[in-house]
Parts: structure tokens; C-alpha cells; sequence
């Protein structure tokens, strides 16, 4: 059974992926993730990092100024709130052309979604500190539908401006390639993405082009022993470096030979190799690091994370008092037993901690051998399904929020039994104790709720776990919780 489950797991790892990925890339516009490129001039890097919080802020003067309210106090402290909150929520904006309708519409779905994601945090925080009445209606308004009309005109200019500037010779940094392997390949389409990066001149490499099948005719400008005169005799701006660790004497050899240049070097590790989990930069006293897995919650994302679920939960707590308390008398009177079931789960860095349910079951087991709720259990209570079928059973982990032990969002905790399972089945699997266990998560929104039947189920919802690990933001883990709650409010198939 285990050599069987491993192997199909692994069978379906890629084609799982690929599944994710995509998913992914729709569900990431809380946030651009591919920050400016190493070869990049500062100018521009500055303009691509205030571009988006400088529209916000000039969104607000103009709506404050068109109903004639004085931009002071109130309003300049809720510039600079919005400013720093958009460079954290709405990241860098694309410069690439918009060569057709379908991108244009994926920018303009991008922009509202993480503008209103910035809207709720504000709102939010208006409401725990009892300012807003402090700002006028009609201006915030003004301001909420404003934004993302300007920033999608402010961010069309800016692409059309690039456009030209690289039409007239304006942008002219030049960039080369050593190494056309699959790395250097990745590395070009997406510098050619961006045309404010400049210009992929072609590849070095001492392979022929016939064993390079990546690179197109043309592409390849010459062997290795060739690159420093051209560097010299063309102009080139930018290098990178694309070859694998075990190259590092072709490498050394290389560096030397550059010397007598004045181009930037930049070397490229493969990590794709690895299966990284926030990778970073880093250092210990002056010694460089690589993180290749990491958890998210680092600095001042941890403080983000747990400012949010904080405030978050605190609302939730206050609007479902009355229905916790009406749930609790229910579950008391429809059969003997306690009103919360408690369970050990593992939850951050693999640690116990005690899950609060509403109990549904007759049952409430917390040994060796757990049999999961199916359809139709015999163990469920006549208002034991009807609070498993509304998801309101999971009304209790909010304390465990509070407390610290859980998240609002991230994977989804098993009992202790079931994670000594499948920890030996499904590579991966403990990576997912990076972060705080949440009452909702990433598979949960994409169909893996409910009973693990089977192992490659699990492998799936594993897989998922990760994903979020690699690619989390906080406008994400606020798409999740809408999504989750579109999911309860049209779910007849939970049980």
C-alpha cells in the first residue's frame, strides 16, 4: 500500500502541478510577483514601485478637492495608510505592451480585485478604530471608484511610453546570456516580457546549436572563450550567468576573462532544480544565504498575517455571538455529550494543539484510529448534519484563532492519526506545519473538502498546501475567504 500510493503520487506530481500553477496564476493578482529585474535602472525601478500608491494618493486629493474638503489631518494620515498599503497589496504594475482585448481585461479584473482588497483592509480598520466618521461620504466614494479608472489609464500611459522609448532608442541596455540551457531560455522570455529591461542581445554557450533545442536560429552568439570581446566590442550592459553549481571552475574561468569590462554580472542559480517553498536572499553577519524553503510569514508579513486574522476574527466573533449561542443550546439538547468537540491536530512547526468544534457526532475520538465522517454517517446528529452541511460546526475555531494555535486561512489541520499516516505516504507532507493550520485554505477552494478517501487525494490536497506556502499574499488569502464563503452559501454536497 505505501509503495503504491508513493508511486502514484509521484505519477501525478507534474500533471498536478501544472493543474495548480494555472490556478494559481489566476488567483495571484493580490500581488506582482516579479519585482524589478536585476539589470534594471533605478529610474525606473522607482517609477514602477510608485507608480500605483502615487495614483491612489492623487485619487484621493482630486475627490477631496472636488467636494471641496480640506486635504488635512484625517485625510493626509489615510494617504499614507493607503500609500504603504497599496506598494504592499498592488506591487509593481506591467509594462509589457497590451497587444490584445484578453490581457487589457485581465489587467482591469487584476487592478479592481486588488484595489477592493485595499478598500476592506481600510474599511476594516476605520471600523476597529471608530474613525470613519471622521472623512466624508461622497468623498470616499469618489475615491473607492476612482482609483482603478486611474491607475489602468496611468498604467496604459506608462506602457505606451516605454513602447515608444524603446521604438526611439531611449531604453538601450543590452543584455547577454551564458548558458542556453532551460534556465537561460526562462530567464529571456521573461526578460523580453518587460520591454523597460531592455534588449536580450542572444547566448553564449560552447554547445552547437543543435544541442541547444531551446534557442531559435540566430540566437547563439558564440562559445565562452568569445564572450569578453564581445562584451567589449558591443556595448553590453548586462550579463547573466545561467550555468549549474557543478560548472563553478568554467565559471571562475569566466569572471577572470571579465575583468577588463565594465558590465554587470549577475549569476543565475538554478534553483529551479529544487521544489522551493519561499526562496530568498539572505545573510548571517555578512554570509550570503539561500533560503529554498521558508515559510511566508517572515518580518513584517508575519505581523501582517497576524494583524489580520486578529482583527478579522475579532468582527466575525461579534457578528456570530448570538448564532454560536443558539448552536450551543441546539447540540446540548439534541444528545448526550459535550457541546465543543476537541481534537489534537498538528498544527505550526508540527506542534500539538487542541481544534474546537461544535460536536456533530455521537462520538467524539481522539485516538490512534480515527474513522473520517462520510456521507450519511451513522455517527451524525440530527443537527449535527445540518451544522456539518453549513460548514457552522467550524463557528468554534475562531477561538483558536484568537489563541494563536490557527489561522482564518491555511491548510486545513488533520488529527494527530492521520498525519502520522500520510507523513510517510505523501512527500511533502510536513512542509504544510510551516504555517499556522487555518479554518479554510487553498484546497478547500478548489474542491478538496471533506473526506481524504483515497491517498491521491490527499497527495492533492498536499499539493495545494504548498502552492499557497510558495505563493502566499494577504489579497489572496482574502480571495480565498470570499471564495470560501460563496462555497458554504452554495454547497448542497457537504456532510
Amino acid at each position: 500500500m505505501p509503495a503504491e500510493g508513493s508511486v502514484a503520487y509521484q505519477g501525478s506530481r507534474n500533471t498536478l502541478r501544472s493543474s495548480v500553477s494555472r490556478r494559481l496564476a489566476r488567483a495571484a493578482h493580490a500581488r506582482n510577483w516579479v519585482r524589478a529585474g536585476a539589470g534594471e535602472r533605478p529610474t525606473l525601478a522607482l517609477i514602477k514601485e510608485l507608480l500605483n500608491p502615487s495614483i491612489v494618493v492623487l485619487a484621493l486629493l482630486f475627490s477631496a478637492v472636488l467636494h471641496d474638503q480640506p486635504f488635512t489631518g484625517p485625510y493626509r494620515v489615510l494617504a499614507v495608510l493607503a500609500f504603504i498599503l497599496t506598494i504592499e497589496v498592488m506591487g509593481h504594475p506591467r509594462l509589457e505592451p497590451l497587444d490584445n482585448a484578453p490581457r487589457l481585461l485581465r489587467d482591469m479584473r487584476r487592478v479592481i480585485f486588488q484595489w477592493s482588497c485595499a478598500v476592506a483592509l481600510l474599511l476594516l480598520l476605520g471600523f476597529m478604530l471608530k474613525v470613519s466618521d471622521v472623512f466624508s461620504r461622497k468623498v470616499l466614494v469618489t475615491w473607492f471608484l476612482a482609483t482603478p479608472v486611474a491607475i489602468l489609464g496611468a498604467q496604459i500611459v506608462a506602457r505606451r511610453a516605454m513602447s515608444w522609448l524603446v521604438r526611439h532608442g531611449a531604453i538601450t541596455r543590452r543584455h547577454v546570456i551564458v548558458g542556453g540551457n532551460e534556465l537561460g531560455c526562462e530567464l529571456e522570455r521573461r526578460l523580453t516580457e518587460d520591454p523597460s529591461q531592455g534588449l536580450v542581445l542572444g547566448f553564449f554557450d560552447d554547445r552547437s546549436l543543435e544541442r541547444l533545442p531551446g534557442l531559435g536560429a540566430g540566437r547563439l552568439l558564440g562559445r565562452f572563450r568569445d564572450l569578453a570581446d564581445y562584451v567589449r566590442s558591443n556595448g553590453i550592459h548586462v550579463i547573466y550567468i545561467c550555468l549549474p553549481i557543478s560548472a563553478q571552475p568554467r565559471i571562475q574561468a569566466l569572471l577572470e576573462d571579465l575583468r577588463d569590462t565594465t558590465a554587470s554580472i549577475y549569476f543565475v542559480p538554478d534553483l529551479f532544480a529544487f521544489d522551493l517553498i519561499q526562496a530568498r536572499f539572505g545573510q548571517v553577519r555578512g554570509l550570503p544565504l539561500v533560503a529554498i524553503c521558508e515559510t511566508p510569514f517572515c518580518g513584517l508579513n508575519g505581523v501582517i498575517k497576524r494583524a489580520s486574522d486578529i482583527v478579522l476574527t475579532s468582527i466575525a466573533l461579534l457578528l456570530t455571538a448570538p448564532l454560536m449561542i443558539g448552536i450551543a443550546i441546539a447540540v446540548r439538547r439534541s444528545s448526550p455529550g459535550p457541546i465543543f468537540f476537541r481534537q489534537r491536530r498538528y498544527g505550526l512547526e508540527g506542534e500539538e494543539f487542541q481544534v474546537y468544534k461544535f460536536r456533530t457526532m455521537t462520538v467524539c475520538e481522539d485516538g490512534a484510529h480515527i474513522r473520517q465522517a462520510q456521507l450519511d454517517d451513522p455517527r451524525t446528529t440530527r443537527v449535527g448534519r445540518f451544522l456539518r452541511r453549513t460548514s457552522l460546526d467550524e463557528l468554534p475555531q475562531l477561538f483558536n484563532v484568537l489563541e494563536g494555535t490557527m489561522s482564518l486561512v491555511g491548510p486545513r489541520p488533520h488529527a494527530v492519526a492521520h498525519n502520522e499516516r500520510y507523513r510517510r505516504l505523501v512527500s511533502g507532507y510536513m512542509l504544510r506545519h510551516k504555517v499556522r493550520p487555518g479554518i479554510t485554505g487553498w484546497a478547500q477552494v478548489n474542491g478538496l473538502r471533506g473526506e481524504t478517501a483515497n491517498l491521491e487525494r490527499m497527495a492533492q490536497r498536499v499539493q495545494f498546501d504548498l502552492d499557497y506556502l510558495r505563493h502566499w499574499s494577504l489579497a489572496l488569502d482574502l480571495r480565498i475567504l470570499v471564495r470560501t464563503a460563496y462555497i458554504v452559501l452554495r454547497d448542497r454536497n457537504a456532510y
